[in-house]
This record gives C-alpha cells, structure tokens and sequence, in this order.
C-alpha cells in the first residue's frame, strides 16, 4: 500500500498504553501504512482535559472513520455509563464482532473457529431504565427495557450473513430467547428467519436457544461457525467464546458502523499489573489485523496473524498470562522476528 490510511489511536488506560505502543511497533515493521491521530478517552482524558470523550477525540474518528484503541476505564459519576458504550452509541456501531480461534497447543478445546456477531446499540443495553417508587421506597424497584426494532435486527443480522458469505463460512446460528421474550426476541428471531431465505444454498441457517447455546458452545464447540444474536446475550457469548480458546488475552473486536469502525481488544484495563511492562499485548496486535482486513491491507493482517501464530505455537516468548516469562516488549519483539 503506497498511501498512508489515517487511522484514530486511543491508547486507553491501565496497560492501554503499553499494549498499544507495542502493537504500533508491529504494524510499523509490517510496513502497514498507517498514519495514527493520536487521541486521548477514558481516565486519561478525564485527567488531561476534565472530559472521558473529548470533543477532539470525536472529531479525530468522524475525520478518519477508523480507530485502534486499547482498554478504556469509565470512573463513576463521569457521566457516561461506559466511554465505550458512548462511542457505539455516539457513532452507530451497530455490529460488534468477536472471532476467536484455537490459537495456543495443547489447549482445552481443538479446531475452534468461531465468529459471533452481536448486535450493539439495542437491547437491554440501550440505557431506558428507571426506579419505581412503591409506598415511601422511591426506589423499591427497577425497570429495564429491552429495545429492539426491526429494522436494527435486520441491519445486523443481514450484515452477519454478509460477513459469512464473504469469508467462506457455511452455517449461521441465530442464538435467541423467543420462547419467553416473545415480541422482543420473537421479532430479532422473526426478522432473521426471512433474511435466511435470501441465503438458502449458501448458508446454512439454524437457531437455538440462549442457554441450550451456551451448553452447545462447550459440548459440541467444533461444530458453532458464525453466530448472531442480540446485545446482552451477545455480550455473555463472547466472553464465553473466548474462554474456550484461552481467554480474553488474545480476544480482539470490531465494532463495525456505516460511517465508522472502531477496534480494540475486549478485555479490561489491569490496573495491578499497569506500568510494569508485562502484559499481553496479543489482543490488540490481532484487533489490528482485523482495522487491516477493514481498510483493504489484507496482505499486512495475513503476515501479522501467521507471525502471531507462529510466537504462540512456539512458545518461548509469551507472557505471564500465557503461561511464559516475556515480557510485553519481547512478545512484540517475537512477532516482529516472524515478520522478517
């Protein structure tokens, strides 16, 4: 790629920093042509200029339409529920995407190949909740409410067959709760089983209960391909997802919009171990293999992964967390050798 693609940076907070830098380095040796914005959110912009979403951060992704960044922490009373959930929001990033993938030996599971597809702006997850006030208790009671439309069960549902098709996959899993939630899980079950018919000979559709799924997952694991669902259940999934394949240390997303795509590893801040150069910085390097696949540099995201790939199948340079001594510096370094 001769053209630089500007690319959002927000290193988060906690390890955010470290992981980040390391996985920039990757990208450089690479020779993936990035040019990075950096731009601050979180506890860091919180502290820097009194805002966890600072307005040039904003202006930063509406410019370039794509950002990298590292775990984000929202302190409490900040005004926002979650900074990451207020930039799915701010920007429509109606389809989050979890692979996971058997990537270490030896693990628990074999042959895992996975892709779910959550839905990310509707659900229980929308925000619309409230107290109940009973006798003097103002808040004897809690209600939330499950939002969902046809046409945001549509969009993503559509966009997963999409994501399917493009990347060869053979069957989609529709993971729902209609049988009790029947308006609310009986249109997103609905609204997927017309759209499968415009699959029908290349997709395999099926659907299957949220709990009889999640038992699914762990009995009969090599047999899940592509699943969609809705947010909170997506949210439980994927997690679960990456457990099978070794936890959240090499779990990157995508949070995919019309306008605007934002990936980032999943997991959190680990502020016990900030600062002391030892964390994994494996999600992040693999959430930018997928900001590579997004932007057409699909030869780059190739090379990393099989780089990636080849560091964890050997084994002499991982971190703590993968069961190694390196520390982040010389895991990134490890990827880095494999790319020459």
């Amino acid at each position: 790629m001769s053209t630089a693609i500007p690319v959002t940076l927000i290193p988060g907070d906690g390890i955010g920093p470290e992981i980040v830098d390391a996985t920039v380095k990757v990208l450089e040796a690479a020779g993936a042509a990035i040019e990075w914005d950096r731009q601050l959110a979180g506890m860091a912009a919180l502290n820097a200029v009194g805002d966890p979403m600072p307005v040039g951060t904003l202006e930063s992704i509406e410019r370039t339409g794509v950002a990298l960044k590292g775990p984000l922490e929202t302190q409490m009373g900040s005004g926002y529920r979650s900074v990451n959930v207020a930039l799915r929001m701010r920007f429509d990033l109606f389809a989050n995407v979890r692979p996971a993938r058997t990537l270490l030996p030896n693990g628990r599971y074999n042959n895992v190949d996975i892709i779910l597809v959550r839905e990310n702006t509707e659900g229980l997850y929308s925000g619309v909740e409230h107290y109940v006030k009973i006798g003097n208790d103002d808040h004897a009671a809690a209600e939330s409410v499950a939002i969902i439309t046809r046409a945001g069960a549509e969009r993503v549902i559509r966009f997963a067959f999409e994501h399917a098709v493009a990347r060869g996959r053979k069957k989609l899993t529709l993971v729902h709760k209609a049988n009790i939630l029947k308006l609310s899980q009986g249109l997103f079950l609905d609204t997927g089983r017309k759209i499968a018919k415009e699959y029908e000979g290349r997709i395999v559709f099926e659907e299957r209960i949220i709990d009889a799924m999640a038992m699914h997952l762990v009995l009969n694991t090599e047999r899940s391909d592509v699943i969609v669902t809705t947010n909170m259940f997506g949210d439980i999934l994927s997690d679960e997802i990456s457990g099978l394949v070794g936890g959240l240390g090499l779990a990157p997303g995508a949070n995919i919009g019309e306008k605007a795509s934002i990936f980032e590893a999943v997991h959190g801040t680990a502020p016990d171990i900030a600062g002391k150069g030892i964390a994994n910085p494996g999600a992040v390097v693999l959430a930018a293999c997928l900001m590579l696949d997004h932007v057409g540099d699909t030869r780059n995201a190739g090379r990393i992964r099989s780089a990636i790939y080849d560091v964890l199948r050997n084994g002499c340079s991982l971190t703590a967390d993968l069961g190694g001594t390196a520390s982040t510096t010389q895991f990134a370094n490890a990827i880095i050798s494999k790319l020459a």
